[in-house]
């Protein structure tokens, strides 16, 4: 999320985007198991084959 938040401040210079970027980061900060698990269960979903509509 943050290298997300991060390049589209890069593309942008968007000042909105760059205070969003300091705040995920302050949060991370505060609960780092919380990353990451989040990070853990996309790993996981990305071995999942859905079917396209």
């Amino acid at each position: 999320m943050l290298n997300a938040t991060w390049n589209l401040f890069y593309q942008t210079g968007n000042i909105e985007t760059y205070l969003l970027l300091k705040e995920l980061e302050q949060q991370e900060e505060l609960n780092p198991e919380q990353e990451q698990n989040n990070q853990a269960s996309s790993d996981a979903s990305k071995g999942i084959d859905l079917p396209s509509l």
